[in-house]
């Protein structure tokens, strides 16, 4: 497999940190340049807890950095809203994107599709990363076909912006794809005190807890007469979520437009 040249926005974050010992532990994978907002024109290496063999420069201009390094993919870690500008800008220019922030709205997705065919240039969004979570989800839309009473508890650590997470709702949307809306629970049921049912995607109720000492967790609750499944998946810490980074940021270098969901590359 040829070099894949590789751009990583949010290096000093903890994925961002666990994607740079990917990228300097796959032989194929070389660090181009990182996009960071301090430290514009230091080394990758000078920075705390970086690889000390990555002399790649540091740009706290993504703009700058995409027009002045050449590179075959933006791998972006940062915040969801920092995430759909560097997508779009990304894009614009023909570079392929791997984004792993969440709070892309129905909007927001509509028009990168359009703008990433209009470009011929392949992008992928992953809500989550971990391959034990694709397989989760795809593991409730099996289910829901069967028992279409289901509550969805998702848990992150409490420094995590949006809720809820982008796994719960993928997975809500997922179910929503083999199971018909309908009213869960007593049809005259009323919340004493608001929002105590949770959020509510046809019907599927959602409920985010955002605690310290929590990384990344999901539970898809099925209820049926006399029964209950539940689907479960945690990520213990941040390296799980590797393997799918190395995945998405292969599998973009043969795809033209936008993919959102690593279950799609999964096939």
């Amino acid at each position: 497999m040829n070099n894949i040249k590789i751009i990583l926005a949010g290096p000093r974050g903890k994925m961002g940190q666990e994607a740079l010992k990917m990228i300097d532990q796959t032989p194929h994978f070389e660090l181009v340049a990182a996009i960071d907002s301090k430290n514009d024109g230091m080394q990758v290496k000078d920075l705390a807890g970086c690889p000390s063999s990555m002399n790649a420069p540091v740009y706290d201009d993504a703009e700058n950095c995409i027009q002045s390094v050449e590179a075959d993919v933006l791998i972006d870690l940062t915040r969801p809203d920092i995430g759909k500008k560097h997508l779009e800008m990304a894009l614009n220019h023909g570079l392929r994107t791997v984004i792993g922030t969440t709070g892309f709205s129905s909007e927001d997705l509509e028009r990168l599709t359009e703008l990433a065919h209009e470009k011929k240039t392949g992008a992928i969004i992953a809500p989550n990363f971990a391959i034990g979570a694709i397989l989760m989800m795809k593991f409730s839309q099996m289910a829901a076909k069967y028992l279409p009473d289901i509550e969805i508890i998702e848990k992150h650590h409490d420094q995590k912006l949006d809720a809820p997470s982008g796994t719960a709702l993928k997975t809500a949307q997922l179910i929503t794809e083999v199971r018909q809306e309908k009213t869960q629970g007593h049809p005259d049921e009323k919340e004493d005190l608001q929002g105590a049912r949770g959020a509510e995607l046809e019907g599927i109720r959602i409920h985010s807890v955002r605690l310290p000492g929590l990384v990344a967790h999901q539970e898809v609750l099925f209820g049926g007469e006399g029964q209950l499944l539940t689907i479960r998946h945690d990520s213990m810490n941040r390296t799980s979520f590797m393997p799918g980074v190395k995945l998405a940021a292969e599998s973009v270098m043969k795809i033209e437009g936008l993919v959102y969901g690593l279950e799609n590359i999964m096939e």
